[in-house]
């Protein structure tokens, strides 16, 4: 009888409708997935100027898809160059080297610029000419330049729409898992977007914290936006004014009867416009975590902060088109040191992250 009562039972829960048993339990999310989830889009650290509202095309699934195609060196020639490559997180996702090394080992001639509180410049131009309109064209340009990541958009492209682990994460970003350069380069751009500098010590000296900033960068800050007028081209939350100025970076005198414009190896902003007044203009660079970026300049050639600072105090390097607005000033080198103290006062938060452990297969 015992036996019998025991069959029933179990006969009776094989036929239990559907919809009263146990739910299966989800399918466990790939590795990569779980090491790389939606997370909601930062809030912008004190002084940093970040408006998520104002860039309404950045949300948390591209921003996450993003994360993955700038540190996946996939998208180059021969898969070992990504954006991270040049653009290092530890460096204030600027680089520790003079010049960016692409493919092959091949020596560019500029040094990547950073990129923080990147999609919200006072002027919407990209690189240090200019060249770019909008982040998400600035993403395509290394993509196919042949000594960056030496591939083409048609090839980038491909490998990533062969990777079948991609195709969910362009569904959930864009609506369906279509594969184009436009969306792979708006991903990357939307990441970028996440990647914020603030809440330094000048951000907190600014919002009143008196004893955010030392006597020194005290004295360098009044310097900095008084009589040294750094503040006429390093302005606004990122301290620049996206526009292009020509200091003699670079410029070498050329040989008696050759053309003046030869002393600049790279010219700069006159590569893109033509224009004899862009000769050896170059993009105001931000000043957000500039400690941590050495070496500087464009083409890397100075190696502290302190030889930044004399550089400019004394007028930049004379040449045919210097900016009208580089003058020779009187410094002692405690003033020199001052406002080297206030430039290291902008260290901030917001950027910070690290490549991804895994990637989508």
């Amino acid at each position: 009888m015992r036996r019998l009562t025991l069959a029933a039972l179990l006969l009776a829960a094989a036929c239990r409708p559907a919809a009263l048993r146990a739910p299966e339990p989800p399918p466990a999310p790939p590795a990569w997935e779980a090491e790389n989830p939606v997370r909601p889009l930062p809030r912008p650290p004190l002084g940093s100027g970040a408006d998520f509202a104002r860039v309404p095309w950045v949300t948390p699934e591209k921003a996450r898809l993003g994360r993955w195609l700038f540190h996946d060196p996939r998208l180059s020639a021969d898969g070992t160059i990504s954006c991270a490559t040049c653009h290092e997180p530890q460096a204030a996702f600027s680089e520790e080297r003079p010049v960016s090394t692409g493919i092959r080992g091949q020596v560019g001639r500029r040094k990547a610029p950073p990129i923080l509180n990147a999609a919200w410049p006072l002027q919407p131009v990209f690189f240090w000419d200019g060249r770019a309109r909008s982040l998400a064209e600035q993403a395509k340009g290394p993509i196919e330049n042949p000594i960056e990541m030496g591939n083409t958009h048609e090839g980038a492209v491909r490998t990533v729409a062969a990777i079948a682990g991609y195709r969910p994460y362009f569904r959930q970003a864009f609506g369906d898992d279509g594969v184009d350069i436009d969306r792979i380069a708006e991903a990357i751009a939307a990441y970028e977007a996440t990647r914020l500098s603030g809440d330094s010590a000048y951000d907190r000296f600014d919002a009143g914290d008196e004893k955010a900033l030392s006597e020194e960068a005290i004295q360098g800050r009044d310097l900095f936006f008084g009589r040294a007028k750094c503040s006429a081209c390093h302005l606004g939350p990122s301290f620049t004014d996206a526009r292009f100025h020509n200091l003699g970076v670079g410029w070498k005198a050329p040989p008696p009867g050759r053309p003046a414009a030869e002393g600049f190896a790279d010219r700069g902003r006159w590569e893109v416009t033509r224009a004899e007044k862009d000769l050896g203009a170059f993009k105001t660079p931000t000043l957000r975590n500039l400690a941590r970026r050495a070496p500087y300049m464009h083409d890397g050639s100075m190696k502290t902060l302190r030889e930044v600072v004399v550089f400019y105090m004394r007028g930049g390097e004379e040449n045919p088109w210097l900016a009208q607005d580089a003058r020779d000033a009187d410094f002692m080198p405690c003033e020199v040191s001052a406002l080297v103290a206030f430039l290291e006062s902008l260290e901030g938060t917001g950027h910070e992250d690290r490549a991804p452990a895994l990637f989508p297969r």
